[in-house]
Formats: structure tokens, sequence, C-alpha cells
């Protein structure tokens, strides 16, 4: 469908380096401050869409970097028919870089540091019984996935205690770029 055909257009445009387009306003829409993009795709069987993709934010979401804007443009069918296109678009980012997730797979690759406890040597004196311990390391890691319910509320735990990780700093970056060029 030419739906497919314009996301994977949106979606190379985010990933090229960015050319300001021609504002929408001077088409007679009244955008927020953001940045544009030009946008075509064409199709033998489901016509042409010419226009422009206008991001607003970025946002990190479920480990993915989403663009959030705004699509304007003109459809024309296969029969010749002409339709203005104005819709809001939440579209993922593809930052080029491969998740833990999607190295090939074992369960620590996929895994959340929950624990690191490293107690040093301890020797007690318990009224005459004398206990001598060795260093003790103890790891706690949850592994998530599917049936595997504590071990995805204590990944979604400790992501909530780091600020979502660095994909919410990349996203924070972005927007003070966009704003940047407002």
């Amino acid at each position: 469908m030419i739906r497919r055909s314009i996301a994977a257009v949106m979606s190379l445009a985010l990933v090229a380096v960015a050319v300001p387009a021609r504002p929408a306003a001077a088409a007679g829409i009244a955008l927020p401050a953001g940045f544009s993009f030009p946008l075509s795709a064409a199709s033998d069987t489901q016509g042409t869409f010419n226009g422009t993709l206008h991001i607003l934010n970025f946002a990190a979401k479920d480990g993915q970097l989403f663009a959030t804007g705004i699509v304007t443009g003109t459809l024309v069918d296969e029969n010749g028919a002409t339709s203005a296109i104005v819709r809001t678009v939440s579209l993922p980012v593809n930052t080029g870089a491969t998740t833990r997730a999607a190295a090939p797979a074992s369960a620590a690759a996929v895994s959340c540091d929950v624990l690191h406890l490293d107690l040093g040597p301890l020797d007690l004196d318990l009224l005459g019984l004398v206990v001598h311990l060795d260093e003790v390391v103890l790891d706690l890691t949850a592994v998530p996935g599917a049936g595997n319910l504590l071990g995805n509320l204590l990944c979604a735990i400790t992501n909530l205690l780091n600020g979502g990780g660095a994909l919410t700093q990349i996203a924070g970056l972005l927007n003070q770029v966009l704003d940047l060029l407002s």
C-alpha cells in the first residue's frame, strides 16, 4: 500500500542528513516549532505522495527512539484523484546501533543487572564459636521475556531507577537541537 511506501520514505528521511524543506506554513498550515524534511513516494499501482515531515520532538519508548511529527502533503491516487493529507505520526528512528537484545542470544545478553554485592572476609567470635567467612560476591540478574514475570518486573524497575538510559538522554539532546534550529 502507499502508506507502507510513505512510511519507508519517512524512515529513510530520519536517518539521512537533514535538509530543510519548504515550511508547511507556506501551504496555509500553521505548525509549531520543529524541523522539516521533504517526502515523496511513488507507486505505479497506488499513486504518488509529495509532502513534508515536520518533526516536533523525540522520545524513548520501550527501548526504541521515536520521532513524533506531522506529515502534510498531497496524495494523487492511481486514478488521478487528489487528496490533502495532514497526519500526526510517530516513527521509529534507526540509530544504526545494535542493542544487547539484538545480539545473538544468551540469557546474559538480554538480562538486567539488579544487584552486585561484594563482601570482604568476615571473622566472627560468637561466645567461643569462631566463624571465618571468606569473600562473598552476590550477583542478582533479572532475565526478561515471555513468562518471566519477576524478570520483567525487576528489569522495568531498574530502568526506572536509571532514568531511562542512554536513549532518554539522546532524545533530550535531539530535542535541544530541534529547539536551536527552530
